[in-house]
């Protein structure tokens, strides 16, 4: 058994649970893992799916089955968000978005101009970034874009994305999680931008608002007669 057999992989913990999971179900259960990574983001791929290719160095996967189940897993996950997304609706997105402190309804209406523009290359980048790849669903279906199109680019970028950490698990063998540390680095990386963008945006955001003349209480000024 993958969660025994070897002492390269843990027994506990996200490795020891997605281990089991391909114990009890093979390939596909790689796939299933990486299905609920797309849902609760907290669930690293980094650990699936370098943790799936060594298990196929192992020879107690098949390698092609794990590159297509891990992505097929990646598109249902994906899926589910998009449908979320088309639920929730654009008019009630933008209402709930328009709730938060700072924000302003022409932040919304340029943030849905750009992903009109750009949506593709968002959705199809969005798939290989760290958190944002399961997020750049649910505007995607709050805009509903074409579901063939959307079907198209996450199973484009999930592929990329998925066949090269399996493969990187599958060539350092028994060294597989330092994959995980690799990607952990990267997903730090993203997270310490996406922080700085936050903390520019408000600043700027409160710095126009101080400048800004407050009105008057009582109306205009009146002349004397």
């Amino acid at each position: 058994m993958l969660a025994s057999s070897s002492s390269s992989t843990p027994s506990g913990g996200v490795a020891g649970w997605a281990a089991g999971l391909m114990d009890s179900l093979g390939a596909f259960g790689a796939g299933v893992a990486v299905a609920l990574e797309n849902l609760f983001p907290p669930l690293p791929s980094e650990i699936i799916l370098p943790l799936a290719g060594f298990a196929a160095s192992q020879g107690r996967l098949d390698l092609l089955a794990v590159l297509l189940w891990t992505t097929a897993g990646s598109v249902v996950g994906a899926l589910a968000l998009y449908a979320l997304g088309a639920l929730v609706g654009r008019d009630r997105t933008a209402a709930w978005a328009a709730r938060l402190p700072l924000v302003r309804v022409s932040d919304i209406e340029r943030t849905e101009a750009w992903f009109a523009r750009h949506g593709t290359r968002a959705v199809l980048l969005g798939r290989m970034i760290p958190i944002f790849r399961s997020m750049i669903s649910l505007p995607a279906g709050a805009a509903r874009m074409r579901l063939p199109v959307f079907l198209a680019l996450t199973t484009v970028g999930s592929g990329v994305w998925n066949t090269s950490w399996v493969l990187a698990g599958y060539a350092l063998g028994t060294r597989w999680h330092r994959v995980s540390d690799l990607v952990g680095t990267y997903s730090r990386i993203v997270l310490l931008a996406a922080a700085l963008a936050v903390v520019v945006f408000v600043v700027l955001r409160l710095r126009r608002a101080s400048r800004r003349p407050f009105p008057r209480r009582g109306g205009a000024h009146r002349r004397r007669p």
